[in-house]
């Protein structure tokens, strides 16, 4: 079916043509409208509040969807799925360990549809655009970035984001300046009490990414993660 062919050619051609200034909505809209949402809305109903997020940020994740890179790599989905697993529970012995995202006994309570639909939230949402936005984008950019730099590129960051794709990027690159903005960018999205942990977590999802070369395994890991320590919460 050569006319099916070309039009594939095509999409691909302009995917990796965008440049990084125009992908910056798209990874960071996601990313925007669940902390705004908890931010404008934090006197609606927890079981509300939630409801919203899911409906509009999952809204946004199609609308943007063409535009992110592919969650596959060159190396085996179903291998990338065990280390994913095998990385989240790591995970989640590290946060458990750290003590840092869980209050103390006089915090609040939770209704049970307010707890299963953020338990939903953080096990599927939160882990799409997150590893999208911080191991998807934010460490390609930097890498670019910092190749730039260390070409003694004038304006490099600027011509990184005008005239340059994270789309055109070998899986399992990596450099030293990436992984330290990445992760920082990751901890700074935690609360002031949960950075050392976070700064650990982002460490171990940037490893996963150099490791299997995707972001299947990072988004696997990371909903693991979330979806173990809600179970650990709701029982302990």
């Amino acid at each position: 079916m050569p006319y099916s062919s070309n039009k594939l050619d095509s999409d691909a051609i302009l995917k990796n043509s965008i440049s990084n200034y125009s992908l910056l909505l798209p990874y960071f809209a996601p990313y925007i409208a669940y902390v705004g949402i908890a931010s404008l809305f934090s006197g609606m109903p927890a079981e509300w509040n939630y409801s919203l997020k899911i409906v509009v940020v999952t809204a946004v994740l199609i609308w943007a969807w063409r535009r992110y890179v592919p969650f596959k790599g060159p190396k085996s989905t179903s291998m990338s799925v065990v280390w994913g697993l095998l990385c989240g529970l790591l995970g989640t012995v590290l946060w458990i360990f750290m003590l840092s995202p869980f209050g103390g006994i006089d915090s609040d309570g939770w209704s049970e549809s307010a707890f299963y639909l953020r338990l939903t939230a953080s096990s599927i949402l939160v882990p799409i655009f997150e590893e999208l936005l911080m191991r998807g984008y934010i460490f390609r950019l930097a890498y670019q970035w910092d190749r730039q730099r260390k070409k003694n590129k004038k304006k490099a960051l600027d011509r990184v984001l005008h005239d340059q794709c994270i789309n055109n990027f070998e899986p399992g690159t990596w450099s030293t300046l990436a992984i330290l903005v990445s992760t920082v960018a990751f901890t700074l999205g935690h609360q002031i009490q949960e950075w050392p942990a976070a700064f650990l977590y982002g460490v171990l999802m940037v490893f996963l990414l150099i490791k299997r070369k995707d972001l299947i395994s990072c988004i696997i890991a990371h909903g693991t993660t979330n979806l173990a320590l809600g179970l650990y919460v709701y029982l302990y």
